[in-house]
């Protein structure tokens, strides 16, 4: 019997509405606390009141589902069964400073697999989601990949190093190279949101490193079900723990990988 993975993406969608109100009322509220976690790694009271409400959500309709979330559990692999790997809000600087973009991101994973991918981002409203097998959405609309093969043509997403900075000459001189032979590049500032914008044809193609499990879950299966690639930085398929990541068609994908293997290898 194949399992249907409909009423866990109405739970995730519930969590991720209920979460969004809450960081809602928070981006409206006159004040509240930020600290950092590490160099220029944010945390705000809104963060953690998202996550706990997104934890809260899922654990009445699943009590024995395990979670990997940003805020409270950092594991370094996945255990087998179901697990949820959560942001509460991807983009903290974003939301800290009070510029969107900055996203809910929620994913079931079950024996290491991407069953369900869920992606609010909460400024603008929009929500992404896939359920494996089943297609990539937008607010309903069935979503794809570019069909861009030209990188001449290309629109790229990246995100900037902002805690380790010990490769910041290389990413440059990456920076210098795409710009010369690209449409142009654009950092919104949440990998997720990054993600989301390739699978919906928005960007042609992504790459970053540096990232956490809770960057990628949700957003990679929405690209692989909108007919996209992801891969590590070395063509494999370590990017949920790997800290790095390429996205796109596979023409964009191969044309990212080259540019990376010419400056980082």
């Amino acid at each position: 019997m194949v399992y249907n993975y409909s009423e866990d993406l109405k739970v995730a969608k519930e969590a991720a509405e209920k979460a969004s109100e809450i960081i809602r009322n928070y981006s409206t509220s006159e004040s509240f606390s930020v600290r950092l976690k590490g160099k220029n790694d944010l945390v705000t009271e809104a963060d953690v009141a998202s996550e706990k409400e997104i934890i809260s959500t899922i654990k009445k309709a699943f009590p024995v589902d395990e979670f990997l979330a940003e805020e409270s559990n950092t594991k370094t692999k996945l255990p087998d069964g179901r697990v949820w790997i959560i942001d509460p809000i991807d983009g903290t600087t974003n939301f800290a400073h009070g510029f969107p973009v900055y996203c809910i991101s929620i994913a079931l994973w079950v024996d290491g697999v991407p069953k369900v991918g869920l992606i609010k981002e909460v400024a603008k409203g929009e929500l992404f989601w896939a359920i494996a097998g089943e297609g990539a959405f937008l607010d309903g609309k069935e979503i794809r990949v570019s069909k861009t093969s030209d990188p001449s043509t290309s629109l790229i997403g990246t995100g900037f190093p902002y805690t380790a900075f010990k490769d910041v000459d290389k990413y440059l001189n990456l920076l210098r190279n795409l710009m010369q032979n690209t449409h142009g590049i654009r950092r919104p500032g949440a990998a997720s949101y990054d993600l989301c914008c390739v699978a919906s044809g928005r960007f042609d193609g992504f790459f970053e490193y540096g990232l956490s499990p809770w960057d990628v879950a949700a957003g990679a299966l929405i690209i692989q079900e909108a007919g996209g690639l992801v891969t590590d930085w070395n063509n494999g398929e370590d990017w949920l723990f790997g800290k790095s990541i390429i996205a796109g068609n596979a023409d964009m994908v191969q044309f990212l990988q080259t540019q990376i293997d010419q400056h980082f290898k």
